[in-house]
């Protein structure tokens, strides 16, 4: 064999062999593509592309909502809702049926709306569900119409309010010692600005609170007594962390809304752990209508968070609290 027969022999030995090398490469790169696109197609994202949703809605919706919900949710056909109802905020994945449940039956579209009532279980009629009050949460525990104290339950370590800060007789008035403690440096610091802040009411047994309930009951009937007053049980009084203020120059209520200590307390109360409890435009959150000279102590960091986010104590609970 020639020399140049050997050398055309060879190339096409090198050509064959680097063919079949790049045959190969494709093919695995052919197989790895195929093994990925099957494998992707069974992944939720591609099962929900199918449906419909988009890649920026899938991407919240596979962040917020565990496998099993995500199952339910591929069995349905796509639902706009549900995905409204993730971007909001304080969306909680175990109310979703309920937020679902609400919307058809009251036509509600406005989502954040549909999530705070349902948070406070205000998707329900006003005390038709009784839950336990957790005192064991301290200033951070919920009485509402819906949380409740038991007739026995008196708070601990109890301190009168001296006349120089309150209305009424000497000792009548009482609240929690560490929430007596910030009440007093708040009433300094709004004292030191020239107002002079006076407590009307603070902790109420059960009793007194039956008293006063079924007085306004038996004057106003029930629907407009449960609008101005707590049923036994479910006043916030009895905890011990409430007092009722207004001021030595708006001694009432509906004159302390519009005074100058009222607006001290909206844009200064927090730093001292104070909220204000049933706030204008949040009845139907709160089930109470406003209440200026209610605030109550809940403790510095949670009252913050209150004041930065625009949210009652009832949003704040079901969120950061009982989730």
């Amino acid at each position: 064999m020639t020399h140049k027969k050997k050398k055309r022999k060879l190339k096409k030995q090198v050509y064959y062999f680097l063919a079949g090398i790049i045959i190969i490469i494709v093919g695995i790169i052919l197989g790895i593509n195929f093994y990925n696109d099957f494998k992707y197609k069974q992944t939720n994202e591609y099962k929900l592309v199918s449906k419909g949703y988009n890649l920026e809605d899938i991407k919240i919706l596979l962040e917020k909502l565990p496998e099993e919900t995500i199952t339910k949710l591929l069995e349905q056909d796509k639902n706009d809702q549900i995905t409204s109802l993730v971007k909001e905020k304080y969306f909680l994945v175990k109310n979703l049926d309920r937020y679902l449940a609400y919307i058809e039956e009251e036509e509600e579209e406005n989502m954040t709306d549909v999530v705070a009532i349902v948070n406070v279980n205000a998707d329900h009629k006003w005390y038709e569900e009784e839950y336990a009050t957790d005192i064991t949460l301290k200033e951070q525990m919920i009485v509402n119409k819906f949380y409740a104290l038991n007739e026995e339950y008196t708070p601990e370590n109890l301190v009168a309010i001296p006349l120089n800060y309150a209305y009424g007789t000497e000792g009548e008035n009482q609240l929690i010692d560490y929430a007596y403690d910030k009440f007093l440096d708040m009433w300094q610091a709004a004292h030191d600005e020239g107002y002079y802040l006076m407590v009307t009411s603070s902790y109420r047994d059960y009793a007194s609170q039956k008293e006063i309930y079924d007085s306004r009951k038996a004057t106003l009937g029930e629907r407009k007594a449960d609008e101005t007053a707590a049923r036994p049980g479910h006043s916030e009084h009895q905890t011990g962390l409430v007092i009722d203020m207004t001021s030595k120059t708006a001694p009432s209520g509906s004159e302390f809304a519009a005074s100058d200590e009222y607006k001290w307390l909206k844009e200064h109360a927090y730093e001292f752990g104070f909220i204000e409890r049933y706030p204008e435009g949040k009845t139907y959150i709160t089930g109470y209508s406003p209440e200026s000279w209610h605030w109550r102590y809940v403790g510095v960091e949670a009252a913050t968070t209150m004041q930065k986010e625009g949210i009652t104590y009832d949003e704040y609970y079901a969120f950061y609290i009982e989730k």
